[in-house]
């Protein structure tokens, strides 16, 4: 019984100790499970560097996969699919966008999908890399269907996971808010909001330990000595999410597409702050995804009933199972 205090006791303690780390505006201080890499490089008259991972197989099968993270994910929240897709034999690369995790935040920088597809195409083509397998989730849904619109001779397989941008929440009635009001949000972020919003949305009500370290991740930037760069950074990406939709364009990809949604999923930017009438359809992920499917020429589409936001990381066998019998070769 003794024993079991103990171990109870410093089970308790862990949360506690990690919620006193901070990290700087680039995640200074958070250890990625591989060295990151950087490319430096110049946009918008201003010097800026891409953190990104990069993995090289053992037996290559000649393919990239390039992996794009979402709104509150880093490349290291790949680390499960960096592995796998290491081990099927591709070549796998992970980078920070600008704007989020150990990249830049330049002090003034106009956000866009555009401007971020552009900035991974000038990575690639620092690497010498043609063509990828774009593995775009959540937020890099919405940038992964950008690049394939504007470079499509680069993409050998689009995949989309659980991508937000389904619908137009400004067209559906959604408040469209200011900057300055979502840096006002942004502000008041703590690890507790992060927790619960991610419980609910991303795990279907369903918490391990492993997931708190993603979470810490994200509280730890804003409780650090940049937070409030942080925090504003995360209002300009906010405001282009919402108001840079990819909807429309699903009609217009022209490359082999799969998606793989968790329908449990309810993802939807600004839902809260929407009357009672509209938030209640929002986020319909069940109807959204087979409108999607429908709308993308020659789709593929993998439903999975009982997973939220990110599968990849509450069911990563099962993910990686679609995934890999859903890849062109």
């Amino acid at each position: 019984m003794r024993n079991f205090l103990i171990l109870l006791m410093l089970l308790l303690a862990v949360p506690l100790t990690k919620a006193e780390e901070v990290y700087g505006s680039e995640l200074e201080g958070f250890k990625y499970p591989w060295p990151e890499l950087r490319f430096y490089f110049t946009s918008q008259r201003q010097s800026v560097q891409m953190a990104y991972l990069e993995l090289m197989p053992e037996k290559p099968n000649g393919r990239t996969a390039v992996l794009l993270h979402g709104k509150n994910f880093c490349s290291a929240t790949w680390e499960g699919t960096l592995r796998f897709l290491q081990q099927q034999g591709y070549r796998v690369i992970a980078p920070d966008q600008i704007g989020f995790c150990k990249s830049s935040r330049p002090t003034a920088y106009q956000y866009s999908f555009h401007q971020l597809a552009h900035n991974t195409k000038a990575l690639l083509d620092s690497l010498g890399i043609d063509k990828v397998t774009l593995v775009g989730h959540s937020t890099g849904g919405m940038l992964a269907t950008r690049f394939a619109l504007m470079f499509p001779n680069r993409v050998q397989q689009l995949v989309m996971v659980n991508p937000i941008g389904l619908e137009d929440w400004k067209a559906e009635g959604v408040p469209a808010l200011s900057v300055d009001e979502w840096y006002a949000r942004e502000r008041n972020v703590t690890a507790t909001m992060i927790r619960n919003y991610e419980r609910s949305t991303y795990y279907v009500n369903e918490w391990r330990p492993e997931y708190e370290t993603w979470v810490q991740m994200l509280a730890g930037m804003y409780r650090g000595p940049g937070g409030l760069t942080v925090a504003w950074h995360s209002a300009l990406i906010y405001d282009m999410i919402f108001t840079q939709p990819v909807m429309y364009e699903f009609k217009n990809l022209r490359v082999p597409t799969l998606l793989l949604i968790g329908e449990k999923d309810n993802t939807a930017i600004g839902k809260d702050l929407a009357p009672p009438e509209i938030k209640s359809r929002l986020g319909n992920y069940p109807a959204l995804a087979r409108r999607t499917g429908a709308a993308i020429p020659g789709a593929s589409l993998v439903l999975f009933s009982e997973l939220g936001h990110a599968p990849q990381m509450q069911d990563p066998e099962r993910f990686h199972r679609a995934l890999i019998e859903g890849l062109t070769h």
